[in-house]
């Protein structure tokens, strides 16, 4: 007969079978189960077996195309992919919904419609950026501004919207909401207003928001921002981790990055610097948050985050100029710390102290943030290049792989598959079985 003793063990075991699995068949959100770009399970857990070659004619399971223009990494979840994407003039807003084995489009309906969208002023972005984030059950879809909603993913009814956030986004909008706990966090700094929201996930109503406070500067004499507000913008998605036991969110804001707790929204600290339109998420590891400043004066800030109040002079263990992204996020593998900019620059560091490894310039313009998988950094271009290379002390390219266009979504992954999504399309990559 088994005994109490022996029957909880193997519910543990049992819970603790389900979250590995849950792990390695989801990718829920920007960035993957953990936010941070690391295809593992649990620690130095890694999901094995994904690709590192491929093409048009090599190792793809299937290609489908997207209409219209988005951004957005795919999420995936119970054998469903979620993206999003939007008119190119901004008028009409639709999420979508692919079945993972087969490709085919389940869902593709019209969630919101805008009258008069900001227009975007620029070429890099769209009106479809901002990542679903997924849950069973339940997807979470946002275009800033212009909507969030919560859909039913069996019945693909829309259970809430919210349409009253306000933001002008301007260059359009481009932070990915996150979950934590019964919240549903989102991140509006726009020109005229600069401010972090959460949601009741279960209704949508707002259970706290709080203002960013950085020192403005752009000011004219009439307190209107002088450069029509790129000096007040931020792209970047927060990240929830945990310190010293206790949960923390770091989030990147335009002249200042911070941490909050997600629970209230309450700001712990800040460190305030010159850059603005930050579009790099933080990323965690070796006791630091590493933050990336954005355009203007672009730094890669490594800050320790058990401080309160402006922690500007006191918690940044160690900062760098050298060659820092301002579109991609990086990674965190062990005590190494891996970084692309925007024109194909990548440098190893040292993650405790910022020392540089190496360097390597490899061809292609870079918006898609890294992806770690199985001892690998996975790098995707917007000309349609990928470059695979080793996660080590010596850099060591694997492959380049070449797709018709190329990616300014991130990359997911679902079991021993890649989802990309290019410009046109999306893709199922995955080798095939010897």
């Amino acid at each position: 007969m088994m005994t109490k003793l022996s029957l909880r063990w193997c519910l543990i075991v049992s819970l603790l079978s389900v979250r590995v699995l849950w792990a390695q068949e989801a990718w829920p959100q920007f960035r993957g189960p953990w936010g941070n770009g690391l295809a593992t399970v649990s620690g130095e857990s890694q999901i094995r077996g994904l690709p590192i070659r491929w093409s048009e004619t090599e190792n793809v399971k299937w290609k489908t195309a997207i209409p219209h223009k988005g951004w957005s990494t795919p999420v995936v979840l119970d054998g469903q992919v979620w993206l999003t994407t939007a008119t190119t003039d901004g008028h009409d807003f639709f999420a979508i919904c692919v079945d993972a084995e087969t490709g085919e489009i389940r869902f593709n309906e019209r969630l919101f419609h805008a009258d008069n969208p900001e227009p975007l002023g620029n070429p890099v972005n769209c009106y479809a950026s901002p990542s679903p984030v997924v849950e069973p059950g339940r997807v979470y879809i946002s275009f800033g501004s212009y909507g969030t909603a919560c859909l039913d993913t069996k019945t693909f009814k829309t259970l809430w919207t919210r349409t009253d956030l306000p933001c002008r986004h301007y260059r359009g909008p481009g932070s990915s909401p996150i979950l934590f706990e019964n919240l549903l966090v989102l991140t509006m700094d726009g020109v005229d207003v600069q401010y972090l929201v959460a949601l009741d996930k279960a209704t949508g109503q707002t259970v706290w928001k709080t203002d960013r406070t950085a020192n403005w500067d752009d000011l004219d004499e009439d307190g209107k921002p002088r450069d029509e507000g790129d000096l007040r913008k931020a792209y970047a998605t927060p990240l929830v981790v945990d310190v010293n036991g206790t949960k923390q969110m770091l989030t990147v804001g335009a002249r200042a990055v911070y941490g909050y707790d997600p629970a209230d929204g309450r700001e712990l600290w800040k460190v305030q610097n010159p850059g603005f339109s930050g579009a790099a998420s933080p990323v965690y590891g070796q006791g630091l948050a590493y933050m990336v400043t954005g355009f203007g004066k672009t730094e890669l800030l490594a800050i320790r985050p058990d401080g309160r109040g402006d922690v500007t002079d006191t918690h940044v263990a160690w900062r760098t100029g050298n060659q820092v992204p301002q579109t991609p996020s990086p990674v965190v593998v062990g005590d190494l710390f891996f970084m692309i900019n925007d024109t194909g620059t990548v440098t190893c560091l040292e993650a405790a102290t910022g020392q540089q490894v190496w360097r390597q310039r490899i061809r292609g313009n870079f918006a898609a943030s890294l992806l770690y998988a199985d001892g690998h950094i996975y790098c995707f271009s917007q000309e349609g290049r990928s470059t695979v290379f080793n996660a080590a002390r010596e850099y060591q390219a694997l492959s380049t792989n070449i797709l018709d266009a190329g990616c300014m979504a991130s990359a997911a992954v679902w079991g021993k598959s890649l989802i990309l999504r290019t410009k046109e399309h999306l893709y199922r990559i995955e080798a095939a079985q010897q």
